[in-house]
């Protein structure tokens, strides 16, 4: 069963998500809360697979309420944030402070549903073309903290080409047929490349990628 705690200031929007979630069966609502303060608490309470993460709320907005969520040492929740427009402003900061993954307000109930059970996998959701133009949006601003190439040193040459077509938005059965090679040994890949690199996830992968320079802003996204 995947637990899932609904955070957003409008309870309209929580009861619709409660709504659609309530018809599956392996996704269970644990709780609801109307600001990041409360879902700070919340996830230290209820201890949920997912948060599910309204952006701009009072009080404590998702981005402040996702940091401190992530930093939390006990903490083994993931976030998937909701964002109102595809290229919301907030969204670049939300990757800083660690969301697994971005979902519109509006997308159809079956991407919802699909997006929980991705998240909650470990999982980061990188395949809808919005979340791929954030990245690489986000990811072309000018950073303090941008990594080195020599960081890629501690990659094989074979690990470094598969975090180049994955910061390109592919999936691990895209990687497989472009590279030749089966899903399993692009999963055993993308481990190492996330262990090496001591990287939380696909979305810190793909932003170290471009960060990097090993990916050029535009290239080979959809």
């Amino acid at each position: 069963m995947i637990d899932v705690l609904l955070v957003d200031d409008q309870e309209m929007v929580r009861t619709g998500f409660g709504m659609i979630l309530q018809t599956e069966s392996d996704i269970s609502v644990v709780g609801e809360a109307g600001d990041g303060a409360d879902a700070v608490r919340d996830t230290r309470r209820l201890r949920p697979d997912v948060v599910l993460m309204d952006i701009r709320m009072p009080t404590m907005d998702g981005i402040e309420a996702t940091r401190l969520i992530m930093n939390d040492t006990n903490n083994s929740s993931r976030v998937l944030m909701l964002t109102t427009f595809d290229l919301d402003e907030y969204v670049y900061d939300a990757i800083r402070a660690g969301a697994a993954g971005f979902l519109l307000k509006d997308a159809p109930p079956e991407e919802l549903v699909n997006a929980i059970r991705i998240i909650a996998e470990g999982q980061a959701l990188l395949a809808p073309s919005v979340t791929r133009r954030l990245i690489e949006e986000f990811a072309s601003r000018p950073s303090s903290t941008a990594p080195s190439l020599d960081q890629l040193d501690q990659l094989t040459e074979r690990e470094v080409e598969v975090l180049q077509v994955m910061a390109r938005g592919m999936t691990n059965a895209e990687i497989a047929e472009a590279l030749f090679v089966s899903e399993t040994t692009v999963k055993t890949h993308v481990s190492h490349i996330l262990t090496k690199l001591a990287l939380r996830d696909r979305v810190q992968a793909v932003v170290f990628a471009y960060e990097c320079g090993l990916v050029e802003r535009g290239s080979g996204s959809k």
